[in-house]
């Protein structure tokens, strides 16, 4: 397990924290490796019940490390950890929560749209910079985004980068409460169910998540469009300019 990935589990609940406070949570390969492999084992342990996803005070999550994508930008390729770490949320069977406090940026604000339930503080800050950096919507967000938001908040958020404060981001479906410790009652609400049946439990998500399968075809979509992208003149000249800022 990466020191940059803390995974905790007690009374049932594991916390996947990411823990990179220094670079706000950027995520880069090594942490996309150690969330999918936690997530793995999470849904290997029958004690398990539920996840919460957590960052550091002021910043869940950044967004992707830009260094990495200057690489690909450069002549790389996509990291298989991105796409195993995305296929590994789409199908994970169990309840996901994320407890949001301050920047919740790319994937920080996409992640969120695969989980069950999501809390905030009132200084969280939700956005999708994908234009400005010349790129595309990632983690099926161009699927379920207008789904629970509607076209046009989604569009605002996801080609404009309209930056959502933590109201805006509850009435988009973003986050379900905005409250003083989103981490506290995140894990109060994944306790609770661990009470709950567990095949009951079950049954009652997959009804309401729909057909998998969909989503994940619109990950591969959305990599192979999002992977072109990366080796544009128009991301290089953004990530150069991210990186000399």
């Amino acid at each position: 397990m990466s020191t940059l990935i803390e995974a905790t589990t007690q009374a049932g609940v594991t916390t996947i924290r990411l823990n990179r406070a220094d670079k706000k949570n950027a995520i880069n390969r090594e942490m996309y490796a150690a969330m999918t492999g936690a997530l793995a084992e999470a849904s290997r342990e029958e004690a398990v019940r539920a996840v919460v996803f957590a960052g550091v005070p002021g910043a869940f999550c950044a967004g992707n490390d830009i260094r990495d994508f200057m690489a690909i930008a450069e002549g790389g390729s996509l990291p298989g950890e991105v796409r195993d770490f995305l296929h590994a949320v789409a199908g994970f069977g169990k309840p996901m929560l994320a407890a949001v406090d301050g920047l919740a940026i790319g994937i920080g604000t996409t992640l969120l749209m695969h989980c069950d339930l999501a809390f905030a503080s009132e200084r969280s800050v939700f956005r999708t910079p994908f234009l400005d950096l010349g790129v595309t919507p990632e983690a099926a967000s161009s699927l379920i985004a207008p789904r629970i938001m509607g076209p046009q908040r989604a569009f605002a958020l996801l080609v404009l980068g309209e930056a959502f404060d933590a109201e805006a981001a509850r009435q988009a479906g973003l986050v379900n409460k905005v409250v003083a410790d989103p981490e506290s009652e995140a894990r109060k609400a994944a306790e609770a169910l661990t009470e709950k049946p567990p095949e009951a439990l079950r049954a009652a998500r997959e009804l309401l998540r729909g057909r998998r399968e969909d989503v994940v075809r619109r990950m591969d979509e959305e990599i192979e469009i999002f992977s072109a992208r990366l080796r544009s003149n128009e991301a290089r000249a953004a990530f150069a300019a991210f990186l000399n800022r």
